[in-house]
């Protein structure tokens, strides 16, 4: 009696590993880098083993250049926001604000230095006083360091890229 127990017992985990190593060669491959549309151009998802912020920030000159650049409609501002450095993985040049309901173009301006960057507006939830996000591309460009809590003045309209 002893062994028909046993017997089971020890071929379940053969089994089970049988069904785990079939599954696994069958998966699909591995999906190919994502990718987040920001204007015109798309931008890569930096590498799963990223480390710095160079190979987190996958912006080419050519956005950066564009985002710097001054913007081409009439602007409103919308008023100032501490910001902190937002998800380093989420490409592109885009402030996480209260400041606004819904997603639109604006441009952010860090006063210490006058720099600027054109961003994508995205809605959070809190009061207008709440801090923001910022992306690291987007911090990069206007010059604030990543560390600290920058005050941004934020202006709604304008155009990203």
């Amino acid at each position: 009696m002893r062994v028909i127990l046993t017997l089971p017992a020890l071929v379940l985990p053969v089994l089970l590993a049988a069904c785990a190593q079939q599954a696994q060669q069958s998966a699909a491959p591995a999906p190919a880098p994502t990718s987040s549309t920001t204007g015109a151009a798309a931008t890569l998802r930096p590498p799963a083993n990223a480390r710095t912020e160079e190979q987190f920030d996958t912006t080419s000159a050519e956005e950066r250049s564009a985002a710097a650049a001054a913007p081409a409609a009439a602007e409103r501002k919308l008023g100032s926001t501490v910001a902190s450095l937002g998800d380093p993985t989420d490409p592109g040049f885009w402030l996480e604000t209260p400041l606004v309901s819904s997603v639109t173009k604006g441009r952010v301006v860090y006063p210490v230095n006058g720099k600027s960057a054109q961003v994508e507006l995205r809605p959070i939830e809190g009061p207008a006083s709440g801090g923001s996000r910022i992306s690291l591309p987007a911090m990069r460009l206007i010059g604030a360091p990543l560390t600290d809590l920058p005050t941004l003045t934020v202006y709604a309209g304008g155009a990203t890229g």
